[in-house]
């Protein structure tokens, strides 16, 4: 399942599960279309999985932001904190210099 959802207060909740690709972009798109149609919520939060998007999970939420706006329904987007990139445990500081 790409999405799960809930509706609190009048404001529809979307988790995207897993980071899209090509294959899976439209599904969850037209996934989250069927939800706001159904539920015509009065604002929508899209919650996005952590760590970097891949273009199909960007392209996704473009489509969600101008298809809230055509509906004058609010888009907000939850990411969360990126993993670090290096094989480290530890967190890197921001601006951090990292020796050799």
């Amino acid at each position: 399942m790409l999405l799960s959802h809930h509706i609190d207060a009048g404001t529809l909740r979307v988790t995207l599960k897993q980071d899209l690709d090509v294959t899976n972009r439209a599904a969850a798109a037209l996934l989250l279309q069927a939800l706001v149609d159904a539920h015509r919520p009065a604002a929508v939060v899209l919650e996005l999985p952590a760590g970097p998007l891949t273009a199909a999970t960007m392209s996704a939420v473009a489509r969600a932001r101008r298809m809230c706006d055509s509906l004058s329904v609010p888009l907000t987007l939850v990411h969360g904190p990126a993993e670090p990139v290096t094989g480290s445990r530890e967190p890197l500081a921001y601006g951090a210099v990292s020796e050799a």
